[in-house]
């Protein structure tokens, strides 16, 4: 026997149409490419989504059709997240930290007809345009006034959107028709396309406004710190829209005393990005000695969230919850909402807990299994491969040559993990980063977090080298912070009592920089490129 319930496709310009009805008034505030700060409603917006909508179809953009967008976190940006996907087409972010070749790789492997772009990125576009093979026409994100030099080959927008109508009736199709599309960052192999269907975003968006999530709600206003290139600002312009929740876009500005300006005037309630910027904003706050008092709760995704950026950001009342998530998974799979009576710890008893990816969000199904593939136990003990499934997960990749899923559908992440019996899930590293030593596995991320600690050490990375005898030991490599000397010496020292014995590093070495990658994590291949031939101390 079948429901008897009503069919309506799940489609993100449902999310819009709700906003308009219900949260009109609501702002959202961008600092802009060209400088100013610009405001306007959800009411606004909806009219310049609507004119950005009759503007594809003036330029002949058909359903299916990828475009591509170059760009900070702005309003204009936003606009393309509804206009493009309402329409039917597939707003493709793309990553400007790629680099020229990695960019033109995956604008051609979309076949995006389309590109906008930021007039910051103007001398990248020049880069690529010569390497393009399906673009169409360039449009830049700006208006004529501020096109300057780039404007000569390319349109602006707000020229493009100038004459249309603000009056679209939205079209209403398949809700498993793609609407957008990320590229891994490619730090082994090719980046590979990952396509999201508007069911997909749909169902991610009701799930990430969920107490046990994002929790936001009408009242809240949020700075998305993660750019939309990266897994569509962690789904920030759906979740936002949902609820009615004020958002509030840096642009360009991503240091720490800009990511402040915002997060003061505007009296952010949260926000959302990896460790690095967090790290920026707390030594900001440390050096001047102001405050964030609107500020209460922070998102950090990414990469592993370390123990000293918890406690540093604490003492200025803000509360880092760990999530984790995947640019396969829409991206977000856990988030650490501490049950109430583990949040009235007090900090040391709290922060075994604060320090875990958190839980599952509803219909994500994770599980851990050996190398041989054998299930293991969610015990909080055993560590293993993690494999996900759930119905915003990837199934296969764009244009994909070999099967994504496991045999029995489940998707690896290439993540190890353990699970505990209240199905909070630990990430103890990357399987291809994890250090095996005699026969045992040491976790890169572990000894990075507690080399953090250290109140001279600003970054850390951590890899393994060859040894004779154990196989690979762990060399951790650090940059000093600025105004501090520690030796190799006293970083072990301060590691004795923090690390088992099997984890301490064999030795410590100095750089100036840590190779970041493009979506703001430590690049371990570059690191071991570096390091290539190293000899541990005897």
């Amino acid at each position: 026997m079948m429901g008897l319930m009503m069919d309506r496709p799940l489609l993100t310009t449902e999310i819009l149409k709700h906003a308009v009805r219900n949260y009109r008034t609501t702002e959202i505030v961008t600092r802009t490419i060209e400088g100013p700060i610009h405001r306007y409603t959800i009411a606004d917006a909806e009219k310049r989504i609507c004119k950005l909508a009759n503007a594809l179809g003036s330029l002949g953009v058909k359903p299916g059709a990828r475009i591509g967008v170059i760009g900070w976190n702005t309003y204009r940006q936003f606009e393309m997240y509804y206009a493009v996907g309402g329409v039917g087409a597939v707003l493709h972010t793309i990553n400007p930290r790629l680099g020229p070749e990695n960019a033109a790789f995956v604008i051609n492997h979309a076949e995006d007809e389309y590109l906008f772009y930021d007039t910051t990125f103007a001398p990248l576009v020049a880069a690529l345009r010569p390497l393009l093979k399906t673009v169409k026409e360039f449009i830049l994100l700006t208006d004529d006034d501020h096109a300057g030099d780039a404007g000569k080959d390319a349109s602006a927008y707000e020229t493009l959107i100038a004459n249309e109508s603000d009056q679209f009736v939205w079209p209403e199709f398949d809700e498993n028709t793609a609407v957008t599309m990320c590229y891994t960052s490619g730090t082994t192999g090719d980046p590979k396309g990952v396509v999201y269907s508007h069911r997909a975003l749909v169902l991610q968006t009701f799930a990430s406004v969920m107490p046990t999530s994002l929790g936001v709600r009408e009242g809240d206003t949020l700075l998305a710190i993660v750019p939309m290139f990266h897994v569509n600002a962690w789904n920030t312009p759906y979740s936002c829209l949902m609820v009615g929740v004020k958002q509030v876009y840096p642009g360009p500005r991503l240091d720490g005393e800009g990511l402040f300006e915002m997060l003061d005037s505007e009296k952010v309630t949260y926000s959302a990005g990896v460790p690095t910027v967090w790290l920026g904003l707390l030594q900001y706050l440390e050096k001047t000695g102001k405050s964030l008092p609107h500020l209460k709760k922070g998102m950090c995704g990414g990469s592993a969230l370390p123990e000293a950026l918890i406690r540093g950001m604490e003492k200025h009342g803000i509360e880092l919850q760990q999530g984790w998530g995947m640019t396969e998974m829409s991206p977000i799979g856990t988030v650490n909402v501490l049950p109430p009576h583990i949040q009235k710890l007090p900090l040391d008893e709290r922060i075994p807990y604060q320090l875990k990816a958190g839980r599952a969000l509803p219909f994500v199904d994770m599980r851990i299994v050996s190398e041989d593939g054998a299930l293991l136990p969610n015990d909080g003990d055993h560590d293993g491969q993690l494999q996900v499934r759930g119905p915003w997960i990837i199934k296969e990749y764009f244009k994909a040559e070999a099967p994504t899923l496991t045999v029995d559908g489940w998707f690896d992440t290439g993540d190890v993990a353990i699970i505990d019996a209240d199905g909070f899930l630990q990430i103890t590293d990357r399987s291809k980063d994890v250090i095996k030593t005699g026969g045992e596995w040491v976790s890169s991320i572990e000894i990075e977090n507690a080399a953090l600690g250290h109140e001279g050490v600003a970054q850390a990375g951590v890899i393994g080298v060859y040894h004779p005898k154990w196989q690979e030991r762990p060399l951790l490599i650090v940059v000093k912070k600025e105004g501090h000397e520690p030796s190799a010496d006293e970083i072990r020292d301060f590691l004795k009592d923090k690390l088992d014995k099997i984890a301490m590093p064999d030795a410590v070495e100095f750089i100036d920089a840590l190779p970041i990658g493009a979506t703001g994590k430590i690049l371990k291949t570059e690191l071991r490129k570096t390091f290539k031939g190293y000899v541990l101390p005897t």
